[in-house]
């Protein structure tokens, strides 16, 4: 309950802000960004955070699932919704089939083979420049509509990946409440005791690995649309890192944890461009300072602090 309460605040305010500030900078436009990194942030915490999956590689997920669009509805004239379905197979069908081969290793084996499959397809969009463009990328996609209304102004694509936004958190929240959750935490704890139990390991973390890269591609269709624009730099192995800080840095394991590690991950920048030359020292100060201070990361860090805080409270008045 205290969750879907959490979450219906969360929703009313990132529905009304575009509505109270129309044109404000950081609502509309950097807004689309944060938007973007939550759901990826989200997608990794579930297979991180529930499962304790390490993947360095969640970045290829979003890289193909952009290029999928960018490359049926320019090349071929798909419809640009067909090519958002017809990616998200792909890549659906892709990490099924990988899932089983990399997923049998664990620790930094298991973040070496991810390292690796984000590598592999970051030289693919590189490298094949018939299909992809090469390092230029592709431009000139197609506006998206919705029931005949075109979306091409930034409040309207607020309203869009907010919408997809919340539909990750919300499934992120119901998973967690759900038999698949408590296998996922079972996995995450001991494999050997989940077995045991009568858990299907194997099966287990392979669903959840895609359902991960399946939220991550479809987020990759309408960051491509939205831009109108795809170049290999937004999908590199750096940006895979990025989003292993966001889920470390909000607490491992919390969906609400991983929206707010998107969040500072995505604003911080904009904040301290005023630094100039000092901005990504200042950057990392910070996070090596929350991650020293905070291991468990803020969110959850917070959230114990505030339950150990009303417990005391609690214990005093009796």
């Amino acid at each position: 309950m205290k969750r879907l309460s959490g979450f219906i605040l969360f929703a009313t305010i990132c529905l009304i802000l575009p509505i109270i500030f129309p044109d404000n900078y950081y609502v509309t436009v950097v807004g689309l960004t944060i938007f973007i990194n939550i759901i990826l942030a989200v997608s990794l915490n579930l297979l991180m955070g529930y499962a304790g999956q390490i993947s360095l590689g969640h970045a290829a997920f979003f890289g193909l699932g952009a290029y999928s669009s960018a490359i049926l509805t320019i090349k071929y004239g798909l419809n640009p919704w067909l090519a958002m379905l017809a990616g998200a197979a792909f890549v659906v069908t892709l990490s099924y089939v990988l899932s089983r081969p990399i997923l049998k290793l664990k620790g930094h084996y298991l973040a070496m083979a991810t390292l690796g499959l984000g590598i592999i397809v970051h030289i693919f969009f590189v490298q094949a420049d018939e299909l992809t463009g090469g390092p230029d990328g592709i431009s000139g996609l197609p506006t998206l509509s919705f029931l005949g209304l075109a979306i091409d102004s930034d409040v309207k694509w607020y309203f869009v990946l907010c919408s997809y936004m919340l539909l990750s958190v919300l499934f992120s929240l119901n998973i967690a409440d759900s038999r698949a959750g408590r296998a996922l935490s079972a996995v995450h704890g001991s494999e050997i005791a989940a077995q045991m139990m009568g858990i299907n390991t194997a099966k287990v973390k392979s669903h959840i690995f895609v359902f991960s890269a399946l939220m991550a591609s479809i987020a990759g269709s309408l960051f491509a649309h939205q831009q109108d624009f795809v170049s290999p730099e937004s999908f590199s192995f750096f940006f895979s890192i990025e989003l292993v800080t966001m889920v470390v840095l909000g607490g491992l394991g919390s969906t609400f944890g991983a929206v707010i590690g998107a969040f500072i991950l995505s604003i911080l920048p904009e904040v301290l461009i005023v630094f100039e030359d000092f901005e990504v020292l200042i950057f990392g100060a910070i996070l090596m300072v929350i991650m020293i201070f905070l291991p468990e990361g803020l969110f959850v860090a917070l959230k114990n602090k505030v339950a150990a805080f009303l417990a005391g409270r609690q214990e005093g008045s009796k």
